[in-house]
């Protein structure tokens, strides 16, 4: 298992959740959501340079069959412009099927009314996205998901 903390992204349309790991790469917790929208990429950033990231995680909302939609297209392209303004740090895309949903659940396991969700789902599932992954390369050695190359 690689050192270094992580950051976790959940991408919207109007919000974006944000996630850390601990050093370790242990265990994800929220950050904050930020807006979508021009700033976004700089604020994510900024979170990245703060914690003194390695790399940061990107949930990719395939279809439930695998296909690449309009979703996945859209958070595609936003991964490359946020791989082109990160480096050297690398980007990498993560599926993210039903993270949202796991999301929901868990908050409303914990108490949380659908109106008090919408503050702090995002975080949620950006914390579901980057657990998946610290996970997937605890148990299996491996880096999790797909590299994003900038300038291909």
């Amino acid at each position: 298992m690689r050192h270094g903390t992580r950051i976790g992204v959940d991408v919207g349309d109007v919000r974006i959740g944000v996630s850390a790991s601990d050093p370790s790469g242990i265990l994800a917790t929220p950050v904050e959501t930020v807006a979508a929208g021009d700033s976004s990429i700089r604020d994510i950033l900024t979170i990245a340079n703060d914690r003194q990231a390695i790399e940061i995680v990107v949930g990719l909302p395939r279809s439930l069959s695998g296909d690449m939609g309009p979703a996945a297209r859209k958070v595609r392209a936003y991964a490359e412009e946020l791989a082109a303004a990160s480096a050297p740090t690398p980007v990498r895309l993560v599926d993210e099927r039903m993270s949202t949903v796991t999301a929901q659940h868990s908050l409303r396991q914990a108490g949380r009314k659908a109106k008090q969700q919408r503050s702090v789902v995002d975080q949620a599932a950006a914390v579901v996205i980057l657990q998946a992954a610290l996970d997937t390369e605890r148990t299996s050695g491996k880096v999790p998901g797909e590299l994003v190359e900038v300038g291909v």
